[in-house]
């Protein structure tokens, strides 16, 4: 889910149609090459694909331009803000932690953070580790988020604590009772990793290297802290706010460090979720409870059409049968799409270096393009 547009995407009101067909008898090769200049089309400056074939052949594709001032190309191993797909990563450290009786599921919110969700409603006796994972607290999200390019400057260099994210949430009444409904909440997830290093004794980011990053050998991921800039090479990311306000978004603090401030590359993001459907990360008890998922809101599956939500990942649907499995995230302008089928044989994940933000449709658009590339290549002759 991507914080800076969310607001947009809430409103979304029109299903524009899927992004084109299978050309017949085309490579793997050519086809993402296609699907990525599909969405360079769309109006996205840049774009990077790399997927992974049962036999582990790496493809990678790029389209447009790393940077619209210099024209320079697209790096197929540039690197960009893992944002929201970090959800993936910090349900497996929990699911870790219920592996190693650590916590539980049914924990609740009270138990390792007393009196932190109270007040408007709010009641952390309530809310177990579950409902934080899949989304069904009924915390309302309210965290900060830019939706005009005034805004962006004003605040790109924002630092919140978790403490002061949560406080924010609280400001309001639940949407729903906890377990009673689905609702995204990014609150949720700070909650987390508030629990995460309640539980370890250090924040979550350091318990993801440790239990992800450094055993996978994911070098291409690091965590960077309250930097605003990423490694080099990247692509300049871009936020549409308008017909003629394109602005380069690349300089900022993400809102929430400890989880958000991750950068990463498709390499990395490919083999993460190949190692976690394939048992390397979880026992297989915890990868069933992972995969146990309920449906998501009727806002989102405009957005994610027949998706149904597990913890910390999503389930699609796959039009040759099937389904697969993965965590989109954007921020900061960059948006990325995933997946893996569930036998953790075949994987995609798409980089776009712009969030075409400025209204509904194009949102949309952008969405089902990049849906219809991981479609694609999961589904394709490999």
């Amino acid at each position: 889910m991507h914080l800076r547009r969310f607001v947009l995407v809430v409103g979304v009101a029109t299903l524009l149609a899927g992004g084109g067909q299978v050309i017949a008898h085309a490579t793997p090769a050519d086809q993402l090459r296609r699907d990525t200049e599909a969405l360079h089309a769309l109006g996205v400056s840049g774009v990077q694909a790399r997927m992974i074939a049962p036999d582990g052949r790496h493809t990678v594709a790029t389209s447009g331009t790393a940077d619209r001032t210099t024209g320079r190309p697209v790096p197929s191993d540039g690197y960009f803000r893992l944002a929201s797909t970090a959800k993936a990563f910090v349900a497996t450290t929990v699911l870790q932690l219920t592996a190693e009786g650590r916590v539980s599921l049914d924990d609740t919110v009270d138990r390792w953070l007393p009196a932190v969700v109270r007040g408007n409603g709010n009641d952390g006796s309530r809310i177990t580790v579950r409902h934080l994972l899949q989304h069904t607290s009924g915390l309302h999200d309210d965290l900060p988020g830019y939706t005009t390019p005034q805004e962006y400057y004003a605040q790109r260099y924002d630092v919140y604590t978790p403490e002061q994210l949560v406080a924010r949430a609280m400001a309001h009444r639940p949407d729903f009772a906890p377990g009673t409904g689905w609702g995204y909440s990014n609150t949720g997830y700070v909650l987390l990793g508030m629990i995460i290093d309640q539980v370890t004794g250090r924040p979550a980011h350091q318990e993801i290297e440790h239990r992800i990053l450094r055993p996978l050998g994911l070098d291409q991921t690091t965590w960077a802290g309250t930097s605003p800039t990423l490694p080099t090479p990247h692509a300049r990311a871009y936020q549409l706010f308008g017909p003629d306000a394109e602005v380069d978004v690349t300089e900022q603090i993400p809102v929430d460090p400890d989880i958000l401030s991750f950068v990463t590359t498709t390499r990395d993001v490919n083999l993460f979720l190949r190692a976690l459907f394939t048992g390397r990360l979880l026992p297989a008890e915890q990868l069933a409870q992972m995969r146990q998922t309920v449906p998501v809101s009727e806002d989102l599956q405009r957005l994610w059409p027949g998706g149904r939500y597990g913890l910390g990942l999503v389930e699609r649907p796959l039009s040759c049968g099937g389904s697969y499995w993965g965590h989109e995230g954007g921020d900061g302008g960059y948006i990325t799409h995933n997946g893996v089928t569930a036998d953790g044989t075949r994987s995609v994940v798409v980089s776009m270096s712009e969030a075409l933000g400025d209204s509904p449709e194009h949102i949309q658009a952008q969405e089902n393009a990049a849906s219809t590339l991981v479609d694609h290549a999961l589904c394709g002759e490999q």
